[in-house]
């Protein structure tokens, strides 16, 4: 998967998104996505990588609890074969819910 295809299975959710954050001046109200790439979880041995494992985290931001919304994402995550992860919690401070779907995928060349 490249970063291009991210993108596009991102366009194909209908919910504006950035990679890591929105600056202040790019603020949107909810719902928005945010997606990043933390870490790795490379496949190793004999001390080469041969495959590098990415992982993929898309963060959901919304006012209210939106299961209609969770389950298209999920759809489109599904037509895209990667299976994930999912994690919510409300941030008080912000008055919103955040729904956290991580999964590793393969990063390819653009």
């Amino acid at each position: 998967m490249s970063i291009n295809d991210i993108k596009q299975m991102l366009n194909e959710t209908g919910i504006k998104y950035k990679y890591h954050h929105f600056e202040t001046e790019e603020a949107i109200a909810p719902p928005f996505l945010v997606w990043i790439l933390p870490g790795t979880q490379n496949f190793m041995a004999d001390g080469i990588t041969y495959h590098g494992i990415s992982e993929l985290d898309i963060e959901l931001y919304t006012d209210k609890k939106d299961f209609k919304l969770e389950k298209s994402i999920e759809e489109v995550l599904k037509r895209y074969g990667l299976p994930w992860n999912k994690t919510e919690q409300y941030i008080e401070s912000e008055n919103m819910f955040e729904v956290l779907y991580e999964m590793e995928v393969l990063i390819s060349g653009e």
